[in-house]
């Protein structure tokens, strides 16, 4: 193909580490980069996707889309994500040195939910959000299922009104240890900063779950959770229980300084004039642009049902509302089940009558993140639905664990008007183009 039209133009990439493909080709219908019923055989995944685009035509979005997701906490990965992307000139280093090119001025920056979690700083990669926000760019928020986990577990600091909340602080465990530790550091090192907190032991007795909890979760739960679900749920939260004092020494911290930071991540992200205030109020749960639905993870057959009668708009009135008023409702329901659903045996079941559903409400197919491959974006067909797999890996600590490379990447999602979509990764020597209009020809 190696058409110039597919490739963006990349201005600024003296500024990014990672290498970003030159030439484009047809998206691979092979096992890295396609899959049809979770097998990697070409002619079935062709067969079905002629049939499927034949049968329902896709209405593309009037503008071009952006999709990023699984950030986790790396700025640099989402600057060169953003320079893959064409929609940014990078100008310099420092984080102020962009601005937005005219398609960048005219696209919608989709981000797809988990800026939280792994590193290297939470709290630089929001700052460069809202750079890009101020700028003027068109940026929405997806929940992902890190940022509700620690909404959820840090607000659930000192807002105990149910016992089945008591857990959700830890329940976080050693995975909000860095976090804490970047608010210690940047916020809690001047002298009066533990004047009105607790002793050591009641910071301890606030942040860990009660012995009536471990007692009642059971029968307070059973109508959320089945019976292997609790077991499994209270077998995890002793463990978390036994290792967390160990985790926090090991990071240098204490109860007290948890707590405390606890307490100033809520003033900075859940008060009105806190720093990231912005950041919760901006996110909702998905996005509808023409035949696509832009989630973190997935669906099922309850939100599915909910879509067709009532549209995205009242699943995210539903998200919001719902959110605070009863945390174990939310995060065990079908509704947080959007943000970490893989479709297994424990997740709640996608059947074809949800898929007859999104279709009936003009969904065609689902873009989102969560299930990170290492090749670039890869497309799913799920009992008919077609889905882009967009989680490449482009955080430095997934990379490093997962010895994919030894720096950050960059990827982005391009949904054109000009009926295409381009999957882009510093993994993968081509862009990636997806044309359904050629597949009938």
């Amino acid at each position: 193909m190696h058409k110039k039209e597919f490739i963006p133009h990349y201005q600024g990439t003296d500024w990014i580490k990672p290498a970003l493909p030159d030439k484009s080709q047809a998206w691979p219908l092979s096992q890295c980069h396609s899959a049809g019923h979770d097998s990697g055989n070409r002619a079935i995944i062709n067969s079905e996707l002629k049939q499927l685009y034949q049968d329902q035509p896709w209405q593309w979005p009037s503008k071009p889309i952006f999709f990023f997701s699984d950030l986790h906490a790396d700025a640099d990965a989402f600057w060169a994500s953003l320079v893959a992307s064409g929609g940014i000139k990078k100008t310099g280093a420092d984080d102020n040195q962009f601005k937005l090119t005219p398609q960048g001025k005219s696209a919608r920056f989709v981000i797809g939910g988990d800026c939280f979690d792994k590193g290297p700083s939470n709290l630089r990669l929001l700052r460069c959000l809202k750079k890009l926000i101020d700028k003027g760019a068109k940026v929405h928020i997806l929940a992902g299922n890190h940022d509700l986990r620690v909404k959820i577990g840090i607000y659930s600091v000192n807002h105990r009104s149910k016992l089945t909340n008591e857990h959700f602080f830890l329940r976080m465990g050693k995975k909000a240890i860095p976090f804490l530790r970047e608010i210690e550091r940047e916020y809690l090192q001047h002298k009066h900063a533990y004047d009105h907190i607790p002793s050591e032991k009641e910071c301890k007795k606030r942040l860990h779950p009660s012995a009536d909890w471990f007692k009642h979760f059971d029968e307070k739960s059973s109508h959320l959770l089945s019976s292997k679900a609790i077991k499994k749920e209270l077998r995890r939260m002793q463990e978390k229980a036994e290792r967390f004092a160990h985790q926090l020494q090991q990071a240098n911290l204490d109860y007290r300084k948890a707590y405390a930071a606890a307490l100033q991540w809520q003033a900075l992200f859940l008060q009105e004039d806190g720093e990231f205030y912005w950041y919760f109020k901006r996110m909702r749960l998905a996005l509808h642009k023409g035949s696509f639905l832009f989630v973190h993870a997935g669906i099922d057959d309850q939100i599915a049902d909910l879509i067709s009668q009532h549209g995205v708009k009242q699943l995210n009135r539903d998200y919001k509302t719902n959110l605070h008023s009863s945390l174990s409702d939310f995060y065990y329901g079908p509704i947080a089940n959007t943000v970490r659903t893989k479709y297994r045996d424990v997740d709640k079941p996608l059947s074809k009558h949800g898929i007859k559903q999104l279709k009936h409400k003009g969904i065609h197919a689902i873009v989102h993140g969560h299930k990170n491959t290492h090749h670039g974006q890869r497309i799913m067909l799920r009992k008919g639905l077609v889905n882009f797999e967009c989680d490449a890996s482009v955080d430095r600590a997934t990379r490093k664990n997962e010895k994919i490379g030894p720096h950050y990447g960059a990827a982005v999602t391009i949904i054109k008007p000009q009926k295409h979509i381009l999957g882009i990764s510093s993994d993968y020597p081509y862009v990636k183009v997806f044309q359904p209009d050629t597949l009938i020809l």
